[in-house]
Parts: C-alpha cells; structure tokens; sequence
C-alpha cells in the first residue's frame, strides 16, 4: 500500500532522494548507466523512480542517435564532390536507416522534370540508370516538396496496384524492391531532388526513420547542393583548362600541316640546344624541303599543293620516334630535331625519312603525284647557336639539292 499523504518521510525515503537527485546530476553529465529502477512500485517515489529510469533510457538512446548524427554529419561533409557525398552517404547510413539501394534524383528545366544522377545497391541489377528521368506533372513527389516530409510506401507491391501507372514503381519493382523511404532534399528552400532509401522487404520503414532524416535534411541537403555547386566549377574549370590548351596548342601547331609551327619549333630547338650542352647529349637538326613543290602547284593547284604538303608532314611525324620533333619552318621547309641521337643514327632517320616519302602516291584527278624530300643535317656545337646550327643544315640541305634532290648530305662539324 502507498504511504498516506502525511505521512512522515523515513530515512529510507531520504536515501532514496539522494539516489534519484544523483541520478539526475548523472544524467546532466550525459552519464545514462547506474540509474537504479525500483523492484516494485509501492508510491509516489517508486513512480518517480521508475519514470526516472525510463527517461535515462529514453534520454541515452536519444544521445547515441545524436552522436552518430553528428559523427556521421562530419564524415559526408568532409567530402566535396556529390558522388562522393552520396557514396559516403551509402556507406555510413545503415546505422541509423535500413536499406539494399539508395538512389538520388534532381530536378531539372526550373522543376519541369526529375533526372536520375546517383545509385548504389547491394545487388547489381539496377534499371533506373542515369538517363532515367520522368516529368514532375502529376508526380505524387510534388506532394513530398509541397509538405517538405518524408514519405513511407511499406508496400510498393500494393502501391502499384493502386497507381498502375508509375511507370517508376513498377521499374524499381523489378529490382526487387518492396519497401521505400522518399526524403526530399531542400537547401535553403529551395528544391534539389530525392534521396530514395529502399529495402527488398516489406514493412521495412518506421517513423523513427520518417524523424532521423528530418533531423538531418537539412544539411544533407545543403552538403549535397555544394558538392553539385563545387562539381559544376570543378567542371567548368576542367573545360576551361582544356579550352586553354587547345588554344595554347593551336598557337604552337601549323594549321594547315599539324605540325610544329616556325615559332615552337625554334623555341624548342633552343631548349633542346640548352639540355643537350648540359647533358653532352647529342642533338642533330635536320632541314627538309620538298622537292619541285612549285611544279607541283603550277600542275596540280595549290589545294593539291596543301593535300602533299599535309600527307608529307604527317609521314614524317610518323616515321620519327617519340621523343623526336618536327615543325614547319617555312613554306615547303620542315625541321626536324633528333634528341640524343649522333650522325650515324641520324642517317638513317633521314633516310628512312626519304625513302618513305619517296614511295608516297597521293592521287589527283589529273594523275598521281610522287612527292620527293632533300635533307641537310648538322650536329649541334656545344657552344653554337640555334640560329647557327640551322645555318649548317640549311647548306647541307643546298648541297643535296646541287647533288640531284631526294637525298640527304651531312654538314661538316661546326
């Protein structure tokens, strides 16, 4: 039997007190164990005893459920790309949200329409890809952005009975997916997409689940709204870096041949004259001119002219090794640089050169054409300059061109 109202408070009842005030002072440390639960309820203070438990328990599930919030809040926000936040996302949630597949959509056209961007499941079987996307018209997910809350669809078997028309549900049915949790992302009010949370059983979601997003809407949606803003300037930089160099490779290249223009190829050449003085590496220099290319205007036209021009720098290009380089140095003039490589290979690049120019057939409707190349080489001096070292090549090359053109003739050590 309870204690009458006047009756007096024992000592028991005292130490009692003290118990629950310490609890209480516990429980304010966020310290939940050792708060002791009555055997049996006899009164008031049994009650309070018993309430008192039931709060602790209440409270230290409530602190666990807040601490991993947390712990799991400063993992996705470490990342800074919204696949990465999403598959952070997937790795981490299970402990607070049961699911075999998370997907993530967003909208698009001002809202019109909603595109499937992120997914990942623990069977391989997906089928709403990225390209799926869908019109909001008439979606029942306008609803969920209208209340901004999460929606819980236990049975999505018995859900496409009742709407036959989802084309959506019956997809992610045939993935085997029975249960779903749509969360609405909003950052700063403003619509982003869905996140899905979906289970292949039944019954799966709880209003517990409904509340641990609520908690954390906000900032995953916010985080995710970022990580797109951050992925589109990481984009937008990359094209901006790749339009940079194609300009930056356009005002290096010939357009006509592709190859080196005048200005790189020198400017190379001087790099490489600098490596190879540095190194005591060899460097041969090579100038190559077509032969006849005026005849071969005059017959043929100078569009024909352009065609053996662009065949023959390409051939060259081909036949060199990779580390080697070739530009357009004049008009039917080419030079070439041999890094590393002594007169005795430089022969027989050249002549490997012409051989293989020699044997090209560019055909025309007025005949075929058989272009021929004469080179001069000339081994860099140490100590020489680019400007001299070209000088060398450019009177081997004469001399070739005195010899009877298609060959090559090697200047004399500087």
């Amino acid at each position: 039997m309870s204690k009458p109202h006047n009756q007096p408070v024992t000592y028991e009842d005292l130490q009692r007190l003290e118990v629950y005030g310490s609890a209480l002072r516990q429980m304010r440390k966020m310290q939940f164990d050792g708060i002791p639960v009555p055997d049996h309820v006899s009164g008031p203070l049994d009650t309070f005893g018993e309430e008192l438990a039931e709060l602790g328990d209440w409270l230290e599930q409530r602190f666990e459920q807040f601490h991993k919030l947390q712990t799991l809040s400063e993992e996705i926000g470490s990342e800074l790309f919204a696949e990465n936040v999403l598959d952070r996302i997937y790795k981490t949630f299970s402990t607070l949200i049961p699911y075999d597949r998370i997907g993530c959509a967003l909208l698009e056209e001002n809202g019109a329409r909603v595109r499937a961007f992120w997914a990942k499941a623990d069977y391989p079987d997906m089928r709403i890809s990225k390209n799926y996307a869908a019109s909001m018209s008439g979606s029942s997910l306008q609803t969920i952005l209208a209340t901004g809350e999460p929606r819980i669809i236990n049975d999505l078997e018995a859900y496409q009975r009742d709407n036959p028309g989802s084309k959506a549900t019956r997809t992610i049915l045939a993935e085997g997916i029975l249960s779903n949790l749509t969360c609405p992302l909003i950052a700063n009010g403003k619509p982003l997409g869905f996140l899905f949370f979906s289970s292949r059983e039944k019954n799966t979601y709880r209003d517990l689940h409904h509340d641990i997003f609520l908690q954390i809407a906000g900032q995953v949606s916010v985080l995710i709204e970022k990580s797109l803003l951050y992925q589109q300037l990481y984009e937008l930089n990359g094209q901006l870096m790749e339009a940079h160099q194609k300009l930056k490779d356009q005002a290096m290249h010939d357009a006509l041949t592709g190859v080196l223009n005048r200005g790189a190829i020198f400017n190379l050449l001087e790099s490489e004259l600098c490596k190879a003085a540095r190194t005591q590496a060899p460097l041969v220099v090579i100038m190559a001119d077509l032969d006849h290319f005026k005849s071969i205007n005059d017959r043929f036209g100078h569009l024909a002219g352009d065609e053996v021009l662009r065949t023959v720098a390409a051939t060259i290009k081909d036949t060199l090794r990779g580390y080697d380089h070739v530009g357009r140095y004049g008009g039917e003039e080419f030079l070439i640089l041999l890094s590393g490589t002594d007169t005795n290979m430089a022969v027989d690049v050249a002549e490997r050169i012409r051989g293989t120019v020699a044997n090209l057939e560019i055909m025309h409707k007025d005949g075929p054409i058989r272009p021929t190349i004469s080179q001069g080489l000339a081994l860099s001096d140490p100590s020489g300059t680019a400007e001299q070292v070209i000088a060398r090549a450019d009177a081997a090359l004469y001399k070739a061109k005195e010899d009877g053109r298609n060959c090559h003739r090697l200047a004399p050590n500087g």
